[in-house]
């Protein structure tokens, strides 16, 4: 879908929490969301605006936005045991 925001808000609605204290004591981890955030900003203003991007290109980004997700709920996961 396209303009779909994926902000980790909205992603893990019920972990955001963690996800601040995570932000605040882990440089790894804010350096992590701090990416994700601008992955998932610059794929929703080129699926906007139209912008030209290769379809590889474009695919790249939103599969290293996946791998950040998926690294991120691992150590929200970790966390809140």
């Amino acid at each position: 879908m396209l303009d779909e925001n994926h902000s980790l808000a909205i992603e893990f609605p019920e972990h955001q929490s963690t996800i601040h204290q995570l932000k605040m004591a882990n440089a790894n981890f804010k350096s992590m969301a701090d990416r994700y955030h601008k992955l998932d900003h610059a794929i929703r203003g080129l699926e906007n605006q139209s912008l030209p991007i290769s379809d590889t290109s474009f695919g790249q980004m939103k599969l290293e936005r996946a791998h950040l997700k998926d690294k991120i709920f691992e150590i929200i996961g970790k966390t809140d045991k």
